[in-house]
């Protein structure tokens, strides 16, 4: 961290030149790529990619990547992650190349389909191989969705974060703590895509600006590095006298942080702080003080810049790492109430019922009759051309209700033997 002269606090941002490209995968991360390239990130180079050409046909990005393989014959995923995972993979050269010469990489996707879910995770490790930082920032379903799509997004999700350096995840189910009855189902749809903006702009903001107080590139590397953690992130903002206080009050209440729960679960803080030229230091310590009080033990990076378009308010954005998580060890989110895990299905599997035979110790050789009780046959005069069938001297279970039932005799064989003891039918 580097506190800057006040020479350097400027109304206009002093930009670090550092290559990152934003890159949307399947047609929600396009959809969020788009929205994002509205409002602008100077310097910052965007992609898409997706096995559907009609959605890469659409998108403004600058550079498109159509994964086509004779598999999907055009048709796209089909909503299968297997065939977008394959459709990476074998294209892997491309997605390289598509990485080169990047610091960072932002990763962009929704997850829970096909193209999305499956091509992240591949594109994450090659991204990883070129050298470059690693975020990816991802939607998982809503409820309604069903079970199939929350198990693939969940699925996804841990090969995500297994792949990147860190991870933001936005469950879109929490959209509904800012909504209410009268909101469009394009309006709800359009706040997740912007929320997910806000959180690439906030990290482009702490990679980029020169401000009040600066972050190395190399902090923000140390800090998430092949760390693999899971984030939340909140965006707040307010105006006027008192807009410290209300930017902090406006965060520990956010649903995104669970109304301020993530702050004493996480164990690393990225803080990026914006106003205006009238920000006074004051006010980015009153904000801090608050925020310190709920997450004394996390490890802290904090950014705060100045731009002239925030003058006489103040923006605060947290991103949350929560406690470090071995790849492939656990689950990052909290299935659906309705979900099945592997757990619950073994469980929900009814036991069968015993037996009602009990096997001996030491069952007799069937392929030699004089081993047989009651055969009074020698190994010599055995007829090698027709084999026998006797009854294992098996001990019968209790009949329970049955037990003093008369046996069912029909002309002079009991039916309650199976039909294959009745008849001496050899079962090998």
């Amino acid at each position: 961290m580097t506190l800057q002269t006040p020479s350097t606090t400027t109304a206009a941002f002093a930009r670090k030149t550092i290559p990152i490209k934003v890159i949307g995968v399947g047609g929600a991360g396009i959809t969020v790529l788009d929205q994002l390239q509205r409002g602008g990130l100077a310097g910052v180079d965007f992609a898409a990619i997706n096995t559907d050409p009609a959605s890469l046909a659409a998108t403004a990005a600058a550079e498109k990547l159509h994964l086509e393989t004779r598999l999907l014959r055009g048709m796209g995923s089909g909503g299968d992650p297997d065939r977008g995972r394959t459709a990476a993979q074998e294209n892997l050269p491309r997605l390289k190349s598509l990485c080169e010469g990047k610091d960072v990489i932002f990763i962009i996707a929704g997850l829970g389909g096909g193209a999305g879910t499956g091509i992240s995770p591949v594109l994450a490790r090659a991204a990883k191989e070129t050298g470059a930082l690693v975020i990816g920032f991802v939607m998982t379903p809503f409820d309604c969705e069903g079970t199939r799509r929350q198990r693939i997004a969940l699925q996804g999700l841990n090969d995500l974060q297994a792949a990147a350096d860190g991870l933001i995840c936005l469950p879109n189910q929490k959209v509904f703590k800012l909504i209410d009855e009268n909101t469009t189902a394009l309006e709800t749809f359009r706040i997740t895509n912007e929320y997910l903006c806000d959180g690439v702009r906030s990290f482009w903001r702490l990679l980029t600006c020169t401000g009040l107080i600066d972050i190395h590139f190399d902090d923000l590397c140390q800090l998430l590095r092949d760390r693999h953690t899971e984030n939340a992130f909140a965006v707040a903002e307010a105006a006027g006298a008192t807009r410290s206080r209300e930017v902090a009050e406006k965060l520990l209440a956010h649903p995104m942080l669970d109304a301020g729960q993530m702050l004493a679960e996480a164990d690393a803080l990225m803080i990026s702080i914006m106003g205006g030229p009238d920000l006074t230091m004051a006010e980015v310590n009153r904000v801090m003080e608050q925020i310190n009080r709920h997450c004394e033990h996390a490890q802290v990076v904090l950014g705060a810049a100045i731009d002239e378009a925030f003058r006489d308010r103040m923006a605060v954005t947290v991103i949350a790492a929560r406690k470090s998580i071995e790849p492939g060890e656990g689950r990052l989110l909290p299935s659906a109430p309705h979900e099945m895990t592997d757990q619950s299905i073994r469980e929900a599997v009814t036991a069968r019922p015993a037996s009602r035979f009990a096997m001996p110790s030491a069952p007799a050789d069937l392929t030699d009759p004089s081993s047989v009780p009651g055969t009074g046959l020698s190994r010599q005069h055995r007829k090698p051309a027709r084999m026998l069938q006797a009854q294992l001297p098996l001990e019968s279970a209790s009949k329970g209700r049955f037990d003093k039932s008369e046996p069912n005799i029909h002309k002079g064989e009991d039916l309650d033997l199976p039909t294959y003891v009745r008849r001496g039918v050899a079962l090998n």
